[in-house]
C-alpha cells in the first residue's frame, strides 16, 4: 500500500511543480544552505578539522538529508523537510576542541541509536500525543517569532536592502496575486544586492572534493558529553518543532516515522562526518505554509528543497564560496517573510481555545527567551515549562481534553 501510494505520489509531482511549490523549496534550500553551512564551517575551524573534512561534513548532512526530505514527502505526502540540527552543529563545535574526530563520529552514531529505539518503542508518539495542542502551538510562536523579529532589526543594519525585500513582499501579495510574494522579495532583495555590491565573493580552493570516510571511535566521555545532548536535540527540538509546525497548518505528522527514518540515514552520514538528519522544523514551516498552494501538493516544495539540498551537498566545495558571498541580511528577511504565515496560523491556534491558555503563554514566551540549561535549548523547556504551569493551574483541562479524545475516538469507531 505504501510502495503504491509512494509511486502515486511521484507520478503526481510533475502536475503540481509550479511558481509557488518550486520557489518555496528555493528559499526553504537557501534558508538550509546559507547561515547553518556557515556555522558547520565554524564549528570545522574550532574543531580543527582540514579544509577536506569540513566540505565532507556538509556533503554528509545535506546530500543524505536532502534524499531523505523527497524519500519522506512522497513517501507521507507532506511536506516534510529534512536538515541537520543547528544547535547540534554548535554544541559539536565546543565538544571537538576535547574529543577527536573518531571519537565524536562514534558519539554521533550512538546518539543515531538512541533516537531510533525511542521511536521504534512508539515512546516519541504517546509523549508527542499527551502534550496539549495549544502548548506546542504556543512552543512554535516562541521559536519561531526570533525569524520575524530578526527581519525587523535587519532593517536598521541594511534599511535599503532589507527594506525593500519587505516592500516587495508586500506590494506583491497586494498587486500580484499570481506570484510568490517571498520570491519577489528575493528577487528586488538580489537585485538591490547586485547595485550596492553587496556580494563579497572569496576565492573558489576546490571544484569537487570527495568525501572523507571516517573510522569510528567509542569513548564514554565523548557519549555522555555528545551523544545524550544530541539526542535530546533532535526529538525534542528539531523533531518537535517541525511536529508542531505540522499539526499546525492541518497535517498528522508521522512522529515515529520521522525519528527512525532520520537517525537510519543519520548512520550513515556520521560515517563521513555528518552530526545529525533530522526533521527541520524552519523549512517545514516554508514549504507547509497556505501560501504554497493547496494542502495536498505541498509535498511538492519538500521535493524541491530536497533536490537542492542534495546538490548543494554533492558540490559543495564549489558552492560554499557563492553561500559565503549572499548577504546576510538577504537570508534574514527572506526567512522571515517566508514564515509569517506559519506563525499567524500558530498563534490563533494557539489561544482559539479556551484550554491550556496559561501553558501557552508559557510556552511562547520560555520559547521566546532563548534559555538553555545542560545544553538543551528553549524548545524542550518551553514544553517542561508549560507543562508544568497547566498541570498546576490548569488540571481540568487536562481531564477536558481526554473526555474529548475518548469521544473522538468512540464516534470513530
Amino acid at each position: 500500500m505504501d510502495g503504491n501510494r509512494f509511486r502515486t505520489n511521484l507520478k503526481e509531482l510533475p502536475q503540481h511543480l509550479n511558481m509557488n511549490t518550486v520557489s518555496a523549496g528555493l528559499v526553504a534550500a537557501i534558508f538550509g544552505c546559507t547561515g547553518p553551512a556557515l556555522i558547520i564551517i565554524g564549528a570545522a575551524t574550532t574543531g580543527g578539522l582540514t579544509y577536506n573534512q569540513a566540505i565532507s561534513w556538509i556533503f554528509a548532512v545535506y546530500f543524505f538529508s536532502g534524499l531523505l526530505g523527497i524519500f519522506m514527502a512522497l513517501k507521507y505526502r507532506q511536506p516534510i523537510s529534512v536538515a541537520h540540527t543547528i544547535a547540534g552543529a554548535v554544541l559539536v563545535a565546543g565538544s571537538l576542541t576535547h574529543f577527536s574526530i573518531h571519537e565524536a563520529i562514534g558519539a554521533y552514531i550512538i546518539a543515531n541509536i538512541l533516537v531510533i529505539i525511542l521511536g521504534f518503542t512508539g515512546l516519541i508518539e504517546k509523549v508527542m500525543r499527551w502534550i496539549p495542542f495549544p502548548i506546542v502551538m504556543g512552543m512554535i510562536v516562541g521559536i519561531m517569532i526570533q525569524f520575524a523579529t530578526d527581519m525587523i532589526t535587519s532593517i536598521t543594519l541594511a534599511p535599503l536592502l532589507a527594506g525593500s525585500a519587505i516592500l516587495a513582499f508586500l506590494l506583491s501579495s497586494r498587486y500580484v496575486k499570481k506570484f510568490p510574494p517571498v520570491l519577489s522579495a528575493l528577487f528586488v532583495s538580489a537585485v538591490v544586492a547586485i547595485l550596492t555590491n553587496a556580494f563579497e565573493f572569496p576565492a573558489i580552493q576546490h571544484v569537487f572534493v570527495l568525501p572523507e570516510l571516517v573510522m569510528p571511535t567509542f569513548s564514554w566521555d565523548a557519549i555522555m558529553s555528545i551523544s545524550i545532548p544530541l539526542a535530546l536535540l533532535i526529538i525534542c527540538t528539531e523533531n518537535a518543532q517541525a511536529t508542531g509546525v505540522l499539526m499546525a497548518q492541518g497535517y498528522k505528522p508521522p512522529t515515529t516515522g520521522m525519528a527512525v527514518y532520520g537517525s537510519s540515514v543519520g548512520l550513515l552520514a556520521s560515517l563521513f562526518g555528518g552530526h545529525a538528519i533530522n526533521i527541520a522544523g524552519p523549512m517545514t514551516a516554508i514549504c507547509s505554509a497556505d501560501e504554497v498552494g493547496k494542502k495536498d501538493t505541498r509535498y511538492v516544495a519538500s521535493v524541491v528543497n530536497g533536490m537542492f539540498f542534495a546538490s548543494f551537498g554533492l558540490f559543495a566545495a564549489l558552492v560554499v564560496p557563492f553561500v559565503i558571498a549572499v548577504p546576510e541580511v538577504i537570508v534574514t528577511v527572506i526567512a522571515g517573510l517566508a514564515m509569517l504565515g506559519v506563525l499567524i496560523n500558530s498563534l490563533k491556534t494557539a489561544f482559539s481555545d479556551n484550554t491550556f491558555q496559561m501553558g501557552a503563554f508559557f510556552a511562547l514566551i520560555i520559547g521566546m527567551s532563548g534559555v538553555n540549561f545542560f545544553n538543551i535549548g528553549a524548545p524542550l523547556w518551553a514544553i517542561v515549562g508549560s507543562l508544568f504551569v497547566s498541570l498546576l493551574v490548569e488540571k481540568n483541562d487536562f481531564a477536558f481534553k481526554e473526555d474529548k479524545e475518548k469521544k473522538i475516538e468512540t464516534s470513530a469507531s
